[in-house]
């Protein structure tokens, strides 16, 4: 009930009214500061040379900010807390050495070892996995000449352009302060708040409101590096690069009502997928694919190649598949390996350089010193999961946690008593940064070239199929749904009204807003490659939920699970009880779940088996009906043999397999398994009526 109209509620002042009135007494009208009590001029950027260039070291308000940030959580990550990691390989395809000195780039016979850390964002470690949000990919490279870390996530693009902003983004996404809630979600106040205020978001909501924020498997979601680095050659030649992961097996999501109900199933869910599927020899795999642009086309687009909030559309730029990775080993422990791994952008080898993305600028500062809180001080490369395999010699000694035993009296550069050792390595390997001419004046400010906010947004918008944009509105309308200041509901259909008037108009008719006036999009280009539709359809590694009972028909089912096995489908039955079901014929099938233990979210297709003994013991379990039908309304292939078809909700329809033949009420298996892994292939079927 609104209090405004309620004349019982006239006068009452509620708990909330009480804490905004704290708040306002104690920060309304207040200057913001540093914690030395420093009048600051300016929040929004951090100091650079020029208003395109590096950030400075000399910004002590942006150092402070961050490492205060940096320092707010102990032991748990800040972000990116839930993780799940595994063991895996890389080679190149082929030689890259006109674009890069990077040995493991150069060499298609060098095999580089990996550890890939997947992981949330904005959630907890005791979060679910399901949950919509962001996901990490990193992939720390153990090369010949030092550790490489490619520290990205699953989505191209980030929600700010300058690293000043980072914690504030991250205040307003997590659980709000006064009470810690909501965990695992950025369906709340302050999150849309930071959105209808800071409008370089708009592209990076619109992918997170997108399928891409619900991966159905770490297995099936790319990866990309988000920042515009360099390739550097020997001659000194440099290349601007964005860093692809391409999944072999697609990109593949899961439907919103299944992502909540998973994460009270199983919600370890991604992260008991990626285990299995490694355990049981199905390697993930994952295609490196590189964009590059020479230096001398830095301004020749129409948008800041340097800007984090930008995608380069895979039409203007194309990806080039150089590699592969392999991930094909389990963790021995998880908190040795996957929580103590230590990623950092700024771990690089010759030939892999920076630029001056203000985004990567700072976390080129903030990653090193959070490590120094989270792994207990400066020695956290000498944990067995961080060391190189290149061998480390230099002069830094003691900290905390300190392994290393160093024998001798020096440790210091340019020393006589041990020969200078060890000594730098100018021009033969050694590590030396790209010559860029900066100059410009001290400034925080960004770059005009920065300020369009809406083009790209709109690019993914109209690149997306008619599905895609109803989930994307879906989105919207279900988090701003929880969103309780109505104007903060308001500003953020406005701001989206710059994206798309059709977007803005479909959210703002499920949340109670006024439609805004402004029609017509940012854009009216697409992307092919930016919708899901497009991807690799495979059947390799779906699971499918086989319901059977007692004297099921043997002739048909024993057949189709032999199809699927050799398609790479993996089968697992579902019956009324733990243990075995006897076929019609004497045969025998272990039962790996039951009606009670499982659900049709947890898989991506159902088959009903015939027999008309095991239908019935099947149907007498009131959950048969339900774990058929919601696989339906989620549009998952359904396949039903025999006697089985009597429970289906449809006969026939996209997605919908069965025995019967032609002539009615005749049955037969025709072409049955074939027909029934090609539509698992499929993955969903969307056009499908409800």
């Amino acid at each position: 009930m609104n209090n405004k109209h309620d004349p019982s509620q006239a006068g009452r002042t509620t708990a909330k009214d009480k804490q905004l009135d704290a708040y306002r007494v104690h920060s309304e009208g207040k200057k913001l500061t540093t914690n030395q009590g420093l009048t600051v001029s300016e929040d929004e950027h951090s100091l650079k040379a020029g208003d395109r260039g590096p950030t400075l070291m000399e910004d002590f308000h942006f150092r402070e900010k961050m490492t205060h940030f940096d320092h707010e959580r102990i032991p748990e990550r800040i972000v990116h807390a839930r993780g799940f990691g595994a063991h895996g390989y890389f080679r190149v395809y082929e030689s890259m050495e006109s674009y890069t000195m990077a040995k493991f780039l150069r060499d298609p016979n060098l095999v580089t070892p990996v550890f890939v850390r997947f992981s949330t964002v904005a959630g907890s470690r005791g979060s679910s996995d399901t949950v919509r949000d962001v996901r990490g990919f990193a992939t720390k490279f153990y090369t010949e000449e030092g550790n490489y870390d490619l520290v990205g996530n699953n989505m191209p693009v980030f929600f700010i352009q300058d690293a000043i902003k980072f914690p504030d983004f991250i205040h307003a996404v997590k659980p709000e302060p006064h009470n810690e809630i909501p965990q695992a979600q950025s369906a709340h106040d302050t999150f849309w708040d930071f959105v209808a205020n800071n409008t370089e978001s708009a592209h990076m909501v619109m992918w997170a409101m997108s399928d891409r924020a619900l991966p159905r498997s770490f297995r099936m979601m790319e990866g990309f590096g988000v920042h515009t680095f360099r390739f550097v050659n020997a001659e000194g030649k440099a290349h601007f690069v964005k860093f692809h992961w391409k999944p072999t097996l697609g990109m593949h999501s899961l439907v919103w009502d299944e992502t909540q109900k998973i994460a009270g199933k199983d919600p370890d869910f991604n992260r008991r997928d990626l285990w299995e599927a490694i355990e049981s020899g199905n390697y993930p795999e994952y295609e490196l694919g590189v964009q590059m642009i020479p230096e001398e086309d830095e301004f020749k687009f129409e948008f800041d190649i340097l800007d984090p909030t930008k995608i380069w559309p895979e039409e203007l730029i194309p990806v080039r598949l150089i590699g592969k990775m392999t991930l094909n080993k389990n963790t021995d422990n998880f908190f040795a390996e996957t929580e103590q791994i230590a990623f950092h952008p700024g771990h690089v080898v010759p030939g892999i350089d920076f630029t001056n993305d203000p985004l990567l600028q700072g976390r080129l500062f903030s990653y090193t010193d959070t490590q120094l809180s989270r792994l207990g001080g400066p020695n956290f490369h000498e944990i067995p999961i961080n060391r190189p395999i290149a061998p480390v010699h230099n002069n830094q000694r003691d900290g905390m946690h300190r392994m290393t035993i160093n024998p001798g009296p020096v440790s210091y550069h340019n020393n006589g008593i041990a020969g200078n050792s060890p000594h730098p390595v100018p021009r033969q390997g050694g590590y030396e940064h790209y010559t860029e001419k900066v100059e410009g004046r001290k400034v925080r400010r960004r770059s005009e070239s920065f300020m369009d906010h809406y083009s790209q947004a709109a690019l993914f918008w109209n690149s997306m199929s008619e599905v895609e944009k109803q989930h994307i509105v879906s989105a919207f309308q279900f988090e701003l749904s929880k969103v309780k200041r109505k104007e903060i509901r308001q500003r953020v259909v406005e701001v989206f009204a710059n994206v798309s008037g059709e977007l803005a108009a479909r959210i703002s008719e499920g949340i109670g807003t006024i439609p805004p006036q402004i029609s017509g999009t940012a854009s009216t280009g697409s992307s092919p490659a930016l919708s899901m539709m497009n991807t690799v359809k495979s059947p390799k590694t779906r699971k499918v939920a086989v319901l059977a009972g007692n004297r099921f028909r043997e002739q048909t089912l024993f057949g189709v699970l032999t199809e699927l096995q050799a398609a790479g489908v993996i089968a697992e039955v579902v019956s009324t009880r733990l243990g075995e079901i006897t076929g019609d014929q004497g045969g025998r099938l272990e039962v790996m779940h039951t009606l009670l233990s499982a659900d049709s979210v947890l898989f991506d297709a159902v088959l009903i088996a015939g027999g008309k003994e095991g239908l019935e013991e099947l149907v007498s379990e009131p959950k048969l009906l339900e774990f058929v039908n919601e696989a339906f309304r989620h549009y998952k292939t359904i396949g039903a043999m025999d006697e089985g078809t009597a429970i289906l909700p449809q006969k026939e329809g996209p997605g919908v397999i069965t025995t019967l033949t032609e002539e009615a009420g005749k049955i037969g298996p025709g072409n049955f398994g074939s027909r029934f892994i090609e539509a698992i292939a499929q993955h969903r079927h969307w056009t499908r009526k409800k």
